[in-house]
């Protein structure tokens, strides 16, 4: 029997749920509606849910050279497949080998890699590590390798998640029947880690998805301009408008072009299949996020 404090507290507790959700989706559906709103009507009104003058002109200068923006989308799409299974399988098999605290030498590594988390080499040595000794400089390694395929964040939540949700008896009754380290791990503790592995697979993916970082610090145009993501290309808009804009080109008043609504326009190329995938992965996210933040 629930009581009427309880239904007073969930009545509560789904309001403000609601309003929270509410206050997450209005930013996402005012960028929208402003990518289709006309760009003078954007300059002197602001933005609004209700704007005067509806417009396609953002999207319509975007599209001029829609072979460049399919090729940046399918390198985007490949370098992210690619990046999210592997850093999935590295991952899972370093935390798995982490979460064994009577392996010799696990505390040591334990150690390096929580050390990872507090401190790092800084921007110069790292580039001049991954040109000089990994040469991913104009390759496609410059996209999948700096800083994304491998997080101790999600090492020690994947830790956690085998140390803490799957019983140490069913590790014990597996080795009596005589299975191996591999066979455990691939049959038993993998299928019983979809919630965790979701999660990161889910944030691994929207950090190779929304990734220009590695583009610019790893990729010059003039050699590599075929591997740039959409991300890439998209930032590459954004300031080629915003230097368009404030200058005459061949005597074409580039001043009237669509900047304002345009930079809403490129956020929403880019963030429109995280929309679509996310509700799909949500439910393991949730589940994966508390039960691989227990600590014992």
């Amino acid at each position: 029997m629930v009581s009427k404090d309880q239904k007073r507290w969930s009545l509560a507790a789904n309001i403000i749920m609601m309003i929270c959700s509410v206050a997450a989706i209005l930013p996402f559906l005012l960028l929208i509606i402003a990518s289709f709103t006309d760009d003078k009507t954007a300059i002197l009104n602001g933005y609004s849910y209700f704007p005067e003058k509806w417009s396609f002109g953002a999207y319509e200068y975007l599209l001029q050279d829609i072979g460049k923006y399919a090729r940046a989308y399918g390198m985007t799409i490949l370098v992210t497949a690619i990046g999210t299974v592997v850093s999935i399988i590295i991952t899972s098999m370093l935390a798995y080998m982490l979460s064994k605290r009577k392996l010799p030498g696990v505390k040591i590594l334990n150690f390096l890699v929580i050390f990872t988390m507090l401190f790092n080499g800084g921007l110069v040595p790292t580039y001049m590590i991954y040109t000089r000794v990994f040469h991913v400089k104009n390759t496609i390694w410059g996209l999948l390798l700096p800083n994304l395929l491998m997080s101790a964040f999600m090492i020690m939540l994947v830790r956690n998640y085998y140390e803490h949700s799957i019983p140490e008896e069913l590790y014990e009754s597996a080795r009596i029947d005589g299975a191996g380290e591999f066979y455990i791990f691939f049959k038993i503790v993998q299928p019983l880690s979809k919630p965790i592995l979701a999660t990161v697979g889910l944030m691994t993916g929207i950090a190779y998805w929304n990734d220009w970082q590695n583009g610019l610090y790893y990729l010059t145009k003039d050699q590599s301009a075929h591997l740039y993501t959409i991300q890439n290309i998209l930032n590459e808009i954004n300031t080629n408008i915003a230097f368009l804009a404030s200058t005459n080109v061949g005597g074409f008043n580039t001043a009237d072009l669509p900047t304002t609504t345009a930079r809403m326009a490129i956020a929403v190329i880019g963030i429109l299949p995280i929309l679509v995938l996310y509700p799909f992965f949500q439910k393991y996210f949730a589940k994966g996020l508390v039960m691989g933040a227990v600590k014992g």
